[in-house]
């Protein structure tokens, strides 16, 4: 990794110097587009909507437009801003780790110790361990002022910038405001399929099925030099979903615990095999779907 940002955290009279990483990255296949009749590589120019020249990019500048009129912002403007020129992130408060509203996380960035001794950041580690409080911070980056949480994550310090109050919609849904009556009956069961689906959170055991399969297609297009049909690699995994009626919402909490239940007292190979259960889901004839690839399989051999 390189550093994208060198700095210090600040809060009392301790300074702590820290490089600052991007702690998350892209894992999406890079496309781009082209001309289906040759191939030929799709180009984008920045055209004048007046004149209609191809203007270079030292010569834009930016806008405002409030609908009706537009108001240009040079490059001298935008300098002229009273930015924060420092590079200190600065501890304005610690707070219960629990007020930290998920919803208001954006990116999230690794700090690393970048002094001799790396004293002062593990005493500000154990302190936000200990105290299990989250440190908000205010920071400049990029021309633009942050404000981030600063928490803990294994060994090392993490900044996760923060969306602004005014960044976050209110959610005002009238449909929630109307009384929705909910028996014990529907509670029990619908906590006894939470119980059915409890378990650890683990990451890596989930994977971003549409990139894995794009990659598979992409390298099976190398191999065999755009002959292959695409329904080869994704034909079996394209199977059109259709909505199904409306059923009862107890019947299908009771016939959800049921399957989960049962799923788990026989294993994953032989829940796999399930057929189309009695509420009128496909579900499970869509987890048999892999067994095709047998007939396929054999065909190869011979």
């Amino acid at each position: 990794m390189r550093a994208i940002w060198k700095g210090a955290l600040t809060f009392g009279l301790v300074n702590v110097p820290v490089k600052v990483y991007s702690a998350t990255e892209d894992h999406d296949v890079p496309l781009h587009q082209v001309h289906n009749k040759d191939g030929g590589r799709i180009r984008y120019q920045r055209i004048c909507e007046i004149d209609g020249e191809v203007v270079p990019f030292a010569d834009i500048d930016k806008a405002y437009d409030d609908g009706e009129r537009t108001v240009v912002l040079t490059k001298a403007d935008i300098e002229s801003l009273p930015a924060e020129k420092s590079r200190e992130i600065d501890v304005v408060e610690f707070v219960p780790s629990e007020q930290v509203d998920l919803l208001t996380l954006d990116r999230a960035y690794y700090l690393e110790p970048d002094s001799a001794s790396p004293k002062a950041y593990v005493l500000l580690r154990k302190t936000l361990e200990q105290t299990e409080r989250t440190a908000i911070v205010r920071f400049s980056l990029r021309q633009k002022t942050r404000l981030a949480a600063l928490r803990v994550r294994g060994d090392v310090l993490v900044l996760q910038t923060l969306l602004w109050a005014d960044e976050v919609r209110e959610a005002a849904f009238p449909a929630l405001d109307e009384p929705v009556r909910i028996s014990a009956k529907e509670l029990e069961l619908s906590a006894s399929l939470v119980e059915s689906f409890a378990a650890d959170f683990d990451p890596s055991e989930f994977s971003d099925q549409y990139q894995d399969e794009l990659r598979t297609l992409i390298e099976a297009k190398l191999e065999q030099g755009d002959a292959l049909d695409t329904s080869e690699t994704f034909g079996e995994h394209q199977e059109e979903v259709k909505g199904g009626e409306v059923i009862d919402l107890m019947e299908a909490l009771r016939a959800s615990v049921e399957r989960s239940r049962a799923a788990r007292s026989r294993g994953p190979a032989d829940a796999a095999a399930d057929e189309t259960d009695n509420t009128g889901s496909k579900e499970p004839a869509a987890k048999k779907a892999p067994a095709k690839k047998a007939p396929a399989k054999k065909s190869k051999a011979s």
